[in-house]
């Protein structure tokens, strides 16, 4: 099974296993299941709910795509399963997004951490992006950064940044440009 998990852009994504298998789409035609994940990344991607605040990943396996991830409003994780449903070559879809319980600590957390991320001046080049790379995750006081950023250095100033304003636990699970290209060409 490949499992493919959101990054930069959830295109870039990464966590790859096994073998590419083929899907029978709708006109009789078949479709790798590394394209159908193209196309479920795109689409999260171009959801306009879809924040950093939000995060998503899919595996793919004989045109039947698992989601996986979390998600700050019941509503986008039902919008994200339909528009992944009609997808070319997709079967069927595992919808395991989890919504994130509502808590004022948990959103206080988030935006003074996204504001310290990307206030700072080394993340400004995120900032401007139609689509943050860094995802900040918050869950009971519990962060968790996800995506992809450039360096080493900046992963860890990210770690540094959201550390400040105590939280239970800060988990880095941040990706280099590097690591990414790696899984990237491993996959196809």
């Amino acid at each position: 099974m490949k499992t493919f998990k959101t990054l930069s852009t959830f295109a870039a994504a990464v966590m790859l296993t096994a073998n590419v298998a083929v899907a029978q789409t709708a006109d009789g035609t078949e479709r790798k299941d590394f394209q159908i994940f193209k196309d479920v990344a795109t689409s999260v991607e171009r959801y306009t709910q879809f924040t950093i605040f939000d995060d998503v990943s899919a595996g793919v396996k004989d045109g039947v795509v698992t989601l996986t991830g979390k998600v700050t409003m019941p509503y986008k994780r039902n919008d994200i399963e339909k528009r992944v449903a009609k997808i070319n070559g997709v079967r069927s879809v595992r919808d395991e997004i989890t919504v994130l319980p509502v808590s004022q600590f948990d959103d206080e957390l988030r935006y003074r951490i996204a504001g310290s991320i990307y206030n700072n001046s080394n993340f400004w080049n995120y900032a401007i992006m139609p689509n943050p790379p860094i995802h900040i995750v918050v869950e009971h006081g519990r962060v968790t950064l996800t995506g992809v950023v450039q360096s080493n250095v900046d992963r860890m100033l990210a770690r540094s940044l959201a550390t400040q304003f105590g939280a239970f636990s800060v988990t880095n699970a941040l990706k280099t440009d590097a690591e990414v290209r790696d899984a990237l060409e491993k996959a196809e």
